[in-house]
């Protein structure tokens, strides 16, 4: 049977029985590690951010990468439902709730590591009391917001569509400004570390475009996870086409991104190039282990989206998987490396709390400095994933995103 003549078969639970006692206790499980990770933020909050790995001369961690990495993520979502309506293309079956919800439920996540960073609640309020509107952190925090609500807007008038009470027209309106905030969202967040002089690995106009190349490959592999799980568990039936379609999509968005990061690479590692010291420390540094898992888990995904024997769903979900891991990889890199080799000295006294060996001056402060998670951040951030998880499940409980079995199939 072709690709496109197959059908999907009836999935061995049948949609009826989704929701049951499995999907309770996942939920339950969620919310446990997600109070437990308030939990640990409490613990944070009156102990100060010095419990945490992170110093003055390596102010981001764990959490910016998270939050870079989960505003990626969110992407997937919202591109794979706007751009067929944003552009009258024919789109991917029924998925359409689903991926926008996903979508919804990373957005969040990308906010809670925001505010876990800042310290100390109140520091909400002094970012808009004394915001800064000309400073590249005050627009993410704009557009962000911003795109969050354009998300829940564009799933209400979703879902008001199907019972006739918004206009087709209407509609694809809202994807369109969803998809271009989808854009802007993803260029300010790597405008804040692009315009940062300071930072070699950061300092670069590449870096947007890099950063919505990123952001299509690990979001399109996150929907495309989801949709094969929903699909097993009965809660949709999606024709094979659709998945394999979103397979395609997803290998031509892995070999964009490994195209955009080969050309960083060589304008750097160029002979005399100004960057041949983080090229060395990427491909065999410190950070090489993140940088090979990448480029070869991001090569084999690519494969197994283009070969046709290849294109199973149990590999799809491993190269899907592949392909998220590769750009959490890549997340890790650029902030980490980010604060490793410095283009001017910085300002301000040197101390033990601020970098990893003051004794020998500014080069000996930058030898060997290589940012590890403390135990207490990585329990904070499994705190704040065991949210998602919950919004995400509670969502397909409760929200009506399952689609009607005529447009499931179609």
């Amino acid at each position: 049977m072709s690709e496109n003549n197959q059908a999907t078969t009836s999935p061995q639970a049948p949609a009826a029985a989704f929701g049951g006692k499995g999907l309770n206790i996942a939920i339950v499980v969620a919310a446990v590690v997600t109070v437990a990770g308030i939990g640990l933020w409490v613990m944070q909050l009156s102990g100060g951010l010095v419990q945490t790995n992170m110093r003055n001369l390596d102010s981001w961690g764990l959490y910016i990468t998270m939050f870079m990495f989960l505003v990626g993520l969110s992407a997937g979502g919202l591109i794979i439902s706007s751009v067929p309506r944003a552009f009258g293309m024919e789109g991917f079956g029924g998925i359409s709730k689903v991926a926008v919800w996903t979508s919804i439920c990373c957005t969040v996540l990308a906010i809670g590591f925001v505010v876990v960073d800042l310290g100390q609640p109140a520091r909400l309020w002094e970012l808009f009391a004394y915001s800064n509107l000309g400073s590249p952190l005050m627009w993410d925090i704009i557009v962000l917001a911003v795109y969050l609500i354009l998300s829940i807007v564009y799933l209400w008038a979703t879902l008001r569509a199907e019972a006739g009470k918004v206009s087709q027209v209407a509609l694809r309106v809202v994807s369109v400004f969803a998809l271009v905030c989808a854009v802007l969202v993803h260029s300010v967040t790597a405008w804040i570390f692009g315009l940062q002089q300071a930072h070699e690995l950061w300092y670069t106009a590449l870096l947007a475009p890099w950063f919505v190349s990123s952001a299509l490959v690990c979001g399109t592999a996150l929907v495309l996870v989801v949709v094969i799980a929903l699909r097993k568990a009965g809660y949709l039936d999606v024709a094979q086409t659709n998945i394999v379609k979103m397979a395609k999509m997803l290998g031509a968005f892995v070999c964009v991104d490994l195209y955009f990061f080969g050309c960083d690479l060589l304008t750097s590692a160029f002979p005399a190039g100004s960057g041949a010291d983080q090229v060395a420390m990427l491909v065999s540094g410190p950070l090489a282990p993140f940088f090979w898992i990448e480029i070869i888990g991001c090569a084999l995904a690519a494969v197994v989206c283009f070969v046709p024997k290849l294109r199973t769903n149990p590999l799809l979900i491993v190269a899907s998987l592949l392909a998220i891991i590769g750009i959490l990889c890549k997340r890790v890199q650029l902030l980490v490396g980010g604060f490793q080799i410095p283009n001017i000295d910085y300002a301000g006294p040197m101390t033990s709390l601020t970098v990893t060996d003051w004794t020998g001056g500014m080069t000996g402060a930058y030898q060997g400095m290589v940012y590890t998670p403390s135990a207490l951040e990585f329990g904070v951030m499994l705190g704040v994933i065991g949210l998602g998880v919950l919004l995400l499940l509670v969502g397909l409980k409760f929200l009506p995103l399952r689609p009607p079995i005529s447009e499931d199939v179609r």
